[in-house]
């Protein structure tokens, strides 16, 4: 039996994650979380907080922008990789709440093209729990930061951080959290 962050041991209520595309320059990962999809929309659109949800060790605990983003908005996050500390400036492409209608969405894109996207889905006949989706997508990034990332080994690295993130989320709010 495992034990959670918190100390207590793990049910195993929670999903297991599950990739959910494997072209080149794609990852995508799902996991199914006990959390209303209100209530994940509102954490992962402020960007002060992404530093709660991030499972690759690399976003820190400082943003600059506003605490709901809203298509359109611009925001940075301090970031840190290989100890090297810089702070990244990003575009919202898309922040769609949730609604009984269709799933929230929020998108947003990198200078060099890289777009991150989370998708909340509210699960059907399981009131308060979230189908929530993390993806990676470099297709329309520029040739030049692609193969770098490339020859950096990026990709695994950015499909375990969001592995890790997804799992962080269900523990955070597993029914005995």
């Amino acid at each position: 039996m495992s034990t959670q962050q918190n100390g207590r041991p793990d049910s195993g209520a929670t999903t297991p994650v599950h990739r959910l595309a494997s072209e080149k320059h794609l990852v995508v990962y799902s996991a199914e979380v006990n959390a209303p999809a209100e209530e994940l929309f509102a954490l992962i659109s402020d960007p002060q907080r992404h530093h709660e949800l991030d499972g690759s060790g690399t976003v820190q605990a400082r943003a600059v922008g506003p605490r709901e983003l809203k298509t359109g908005d611009r925001f940075s996050v301090a970031m840190r990789v290989f100890g090297v500390p810089y702070r990244l400036p990003l575009l919202v492409l898309q922040a769609q709440p949730p609604s009984a209608q269709q799933a929230g969405v929020l998108e947003w894109v990198q200078p060099t093209g890289h777009r991150w996207r989370w998708e909340m889905a509210p699960v059907a006949g399981s009131p308060g729990r979230t189908q929530v989706t993390e993806s990676y997508d470099a297709r329309t990034q520029n040739r030049v930061a692609r193969g770098a990332l490339t020859l950096l080994r990026v990709y695994p690295r950015n499909a375990a951080g969001i592995r890790a993130s997804l799992e962080k989320l269900q523990r955070r709010f597993s029914e005995d959290a």
